[in-house]
């Protein structure tokens, strides 16, 4: 079946077969290698990507399901150019906060925070929301106190720039 839409804001077609999850189409097809698969069962959050500006699993998805959509990714995170690329602030307070260790988790966490921060900037403010929010994606190496910090920091980033 074929299936386009808009991957980090450039058209695509997919041929697939009808079964093929969205997680396998954009490492097999696109090449995005970004979007890691771990339980394949949508309970690590480690697929997790912008599907219409809200983070969801694409481990979940059927690639047919997804037939005109704007997917992000967290190859599309950064901005800027090859030569002079511009991390996201949640990149930047990822680094600074040491948010991570051996990084597997990493994007689908980026991507989870991209969109719960775009929907709500001011969930570093609260602290219950934001604990279940990082509870719903899986690292077995931080422990959650860097990317905890991380989130808050990049929250006040992305507000400082509005």
């Amino acid at each position: 079946m074929k299936v386009a839409f808009r991957v980090n804001g450039t058209a695509h077609e997919v041929d697939v077969e009808a079964r093929t999850t969205l997680a396998d189409a954009l490492r097999d097809e696109l090449g995005l290698t970004g979007t890691r698969l771990g339980c394949e069962h949508g309970v690590c959050g480690s697929c997790t990507i912008l599907l219409n500006g809200a983070p969801v699993r694409s481990c979940l998805l059927l690639t047919v399901q997804c037939a005109g959509a704007n997917i992000g990714t967290v190859e599309g995170l950064a901005d800027g150019t090859a030569e002079e690329p511009r991390l996201h602030p949640l990149q930047e307070a990822f680094a600074e906060e040491h948010a991570l260790q051996c990084g597997f988790c990493t994007p689908g966490f980026l991507m989870l925070l991209a969109g719960e921060l775009a929907a709500n900037p001011e969930l570093d403010r609260d602290a219950e929301r934001l604990n279940a929010v990082l509870a719903s994606n899986l690292c077995r190496c931080t422990g959650y106190v860097g990317i905890r910090r991380a989130a808050v920091a990049a929250a006040r980033r992305m507000r400082a720039k509005r």
